[in-house]
């Protein structure tokens, strides 16, 4: 696996050498949709979806070195010019360098549930970060997301369709184009749950407006 250091800075963007709001279409050089990904893995579902939609600018974030690297650089072998890795607190990045109304699509597939009750509150899908993603979220915007594990889901259920958030309503979730049959999301994530025979569950809101 190559190295943080020789990964190609193209394919990058360092959340950490920047300070307050980003203007996303400044670094991809153009005005586009922006769709981002919390938790990219090995990357398998910006390779597919970033290549079917080129006119749709893409971040991944990916907090793992080891997966952000592959990412980065199976990014790179396809020289995929649309996406842009981070390597951050998903959390933090949101809050600190994105701005209102910016986003047109969250996609969260198979997040770490964190199942140990006292890790709950580590949890991506949680009040004080949905509040972040719907403010950065353009009207009419997407958060789509997929889990293997029941616990969490039931949390996101909650969080995500309690009826006092009026601002957003739940839609029928849309499977991303790498998505084979039988397969919800199609990330490597996924292809081992469902091998191991576990249940995957999907919910998506849009933002009103």
């Amino acid at each position: 696996m190559v190295s943080e250091s020789n990964l190609d800075n193209r394919f990058l963007f360092d959340s950490h050498s920047v300070e307050g709001i980003v203007d996303f279409n400044e670094v991809f050089g153009r005005v586009a949709p922006l769709h981002i990904e919390i938790g990219s893995g090995r990357g398998t579902f910006l390779v597919s979806q970033a290549q079917a939609f080129p006119e749709i600018n893409f971040i991944g974030i990916e907090w793992a070195s080891r997966y952000y690297r592959y990412a980065a650089d199976r990014l790179a072998r396809w020289d995929i010019r649309n996406v842009r890795m981070v390597r951050d607190d998903a959390a933090d990045f949101i809050a600190e360098h994105l701005a209102d109304e910016t986003v047109d699509w969250y996609h969260i597939y198979f997040p770490d549930p964190w199942p140990k009750k006292r890790h709950n509150k580590r949890r991506m899908l949680c009040d004080e970060n949905l509040a972040q993603m719907i403010r950065t979220l353009k009207p009419g915007g997407i958060i789509n997301v997929a889990t293997d594990h029941i616990d969490y889901f039931d949390q996101m259920e909650k969080v995500l369709l309690d009826p006092v958030k009026s601002h957003i309503e739940q839609v029928p979730y849309t499977r991303p184009v790498g998505a084979r049959d039988g397969e919800y999301a199609g990330t490597n994530f996924e292809r081992k749950y469902l091998v191991e025979g576990r249940k995957i569950n999907t919910i998506a809101v849009r933002k009103k407006g």
